[in-house]
């Protein structure tokens, strides 16, 4: 590894602006071999998504989301990615348009969500057009989950060590999620076991680790998906 997670923390008390974005440095956990195997990984992943399934399987859901409901079909948010640089982070929009709505966490019965949306997101595939922040080079297919920034500036300020789950690109899914913890977070000890997963699956990164978590993932999503609303 380049850089050990202690270090990283030291660095980052230093460098962080109030936006949380380390501006001075390019801090890679992996090293360059690692980095490259994984870009390899996700570039992979993607092609055979595209080529397979993704091109007539966005048509599909775009046009049900055009007919169910007003608005645009893909929805972006700010989000916190590698060395907290934000990120606009794309998906199908699941609830009702409402541009000058301030952020508010989706809830179990939440009554924003469209009928579409409500199907996409138990079935997780709101979260497909985040195949492009992939193509970007902005996400990872696996890696810690991207919050909202009001979540970031809040979590950093409660628990300690917080934005370092951002040491490497964020994913489309990642071992906490498969372990359970997605969706709303309720309380304390939610965001806490997510971040004490978050961690372990960055010092513990393989190649072969990032291929369990994928197919846990669809698992999770059709025999575990309780907390996906």
């Amino acid at each position: 590894m380049s850089l050990t997670l202690e270090k990283f923390i030291a660095i980052e008390d230093l460098n962080r602006d109030r936006e949380f974005i380390l501006n001075s440095y390019s801090i890679n956990y992996l090293d360059s071999s690692q980095i490259a195997v994984k870009r390899l990984f996700d570039l992979t992943i993607c092609f055979l998504f595209i080529t397979i399934i993704g091109w007539w399987l966005f048509i599909i859901i775009s046009l049900l989301i055009m007919i169910d409901s007003k608005g645009p079909v893909i929805f972006k948010q700010l989000r916190h990615g590698k060395n907290n640089r934000p990120f606009y982070c794309y998906k199908f929009r699941t609830m009702k348009y409402n541009p000058s709505k301030e952020f508010v966490q989706a809830k179990k019965n939440d009554d924003r969500i469209t009928r579409v949306g409500r199907f996409l997101r138990r079935t997780s595939m709101d979260e497909l057009p985040q195949v492009f922040n992939i193509l970007l080079g902005e996400m990872s297919v696996v890696g810690p989950r991207p919050h909202a920034l009001t979540m970031n500036r809040e979590y950093s300020v409660q628990i300690s060590r917080f934005m370092c789950r951002h040491y490497v690109k964020p994913g489309i899914t990642g071992l906490a999620q498969c372990k359970g913890y997605r969706g709303e977070i309720k309380d304390d000890k939610d965001i806490r076991f997510r971040l004490r997963y978050d961690l372990f699956y960055i010092k513990k990164w393989s190649v072969l680790f990032d291929l369990y978590i994928s197919v846990l993932t669809f698992k999770c999503v059709f025999f575990n998906n309780e907390n996906a609303y």
